[in-house]
């Protein structure tokens, strides 16, 4: 018997890598996407539905005879063109659509420590929609990363870019916080074997390495042989000079609630890690091409026509 899933974003980042998963196990896939047109390597093995939150009928159409649902569904920040509540309502009502629809399993795609109690609106966020799906009382699995690394990823790539191209690079504070990265493909790994399950879960999605950011970004400038100075300056100053950097760039490079969410440890748990993936090795492997490009995250919400560069 063949199942359908759905995938929100199937043509982007984690999404396609799910979806590459489900294509090779058999599977009908339907992406739910504000890209339609983006290029993909799928042809016309997935069958395409755009976001419609309204009219809101046409939302349960789309996921009516899916078995499984994958949400990759989010907002980075907020922009004048897109806000965490609202990404926080939308999504809500993908859970209600899939519930209407009668989806079996819903795989969801959260954040480490997330928390409605949080002063940070990217974690409340994700608190609240852990609830949300909860509540609907469908079979579930909530997955937690940290951090994702591989391919088209902007955290990591954007490190290396900085470092190959300027001469310093700053450190909000002590730099002693920490980073539990994961590589996309385990993460896409776990997700398509967390649809196949029953039982609801919530899982901690790291990787197997812990680093604090001084050491991640030591790491990076080891590996590249850029022998860049890494300094330390208060994160008012380390904000501002992203800012300012990010208006050059074209780009928000890191808010202040990013600098302040990762100096609060928010991006480590006290978990098992479960994916393989070392990224001291991956990095090694990748470093020719590793931050040779600059990562746009407004540059992909612009362009929804041009496939998102790979290493």
């Amino acid at each position: 018997m063949v199942n359908t899933c759905a995938v929100t974003g199937a043509f982007g980042y984690s999404g396609r890598r799910i979806t590459e998963r489900l294509l090779a196990a058999g599977n009908a896939v339907r992406t739910l996407t504000n890209s339609p047109r983006r290029p993909h390597p799928f042809g016309d093995q997935v069958q395409v539905f755009p976001y419609n939150f309204e009219p809101y009928g046409e939302l349960v159409q789309s996921l009516e005879g899916v078995s499984v649902f994958y949400n990759t569904y989010w907002v980075r920040f907020n922009h004048r063109s897109f806000k965490h509540e609202e990404a926080v309502q939308n999504t809500m009502l993908l859970f209600r659509a899939a519930k209407e629809a009668g989806v079996r399993r819903v795989v969801h795609v959260s954040i480490t420590n997330p928390s409605e109690d949080s002063p940070f609106e990217y974690f409340r966020g994700k608190a609240c929609l852990e609830r949300a799906l909860r509540e609907t009382g469908l079979s579930h699995a909530i997955l937690r990363p940290a951090v994702f690394f591989g391919g088209e990823d902007i955290l990591i790539n954007n490190i290396a870019y900085l470092l190959r191209r300027y001469p310093v690079f700053a450190v909000a504070g002590s730099g002693t916080y920490r980073l539990q990265p994961i590589h996309v493909d385990d993460f896409a790994d776990l997700a398509v074997a967390q649809g196949g399950l029953e039982g609801d879960s919530i899982i901690d999605t790291i990787g197997p390495e812990t680093f604090t950011f001084t050491e991640l970004v030591s790491m990076l400038n080891d590996i590249l042989r850029t022998k860049r100075r890494i300094v330390h300056l208060p994160a008012s100053a380390v904000t501002l000079g992203g800012k300012l950097l990010g208006a050059f760039l074209g780009d928000v490079l890191i808010t202040r609630e990013e600098v302040q969410g990762l100096m609060a440890d928010l991006l480590c748990t006290s978990s098992a890690p479960v994916g393989t993936t070392a990224l001291t090795s991956w990095a090694r492997q990748n470093a020719s091409a590793l931050g040779q490009r600059y990562h746009s995250e407004l540059a992909r919400r612009r362009d929804r026509q041009s496939a998102y560069e790979r290493l």
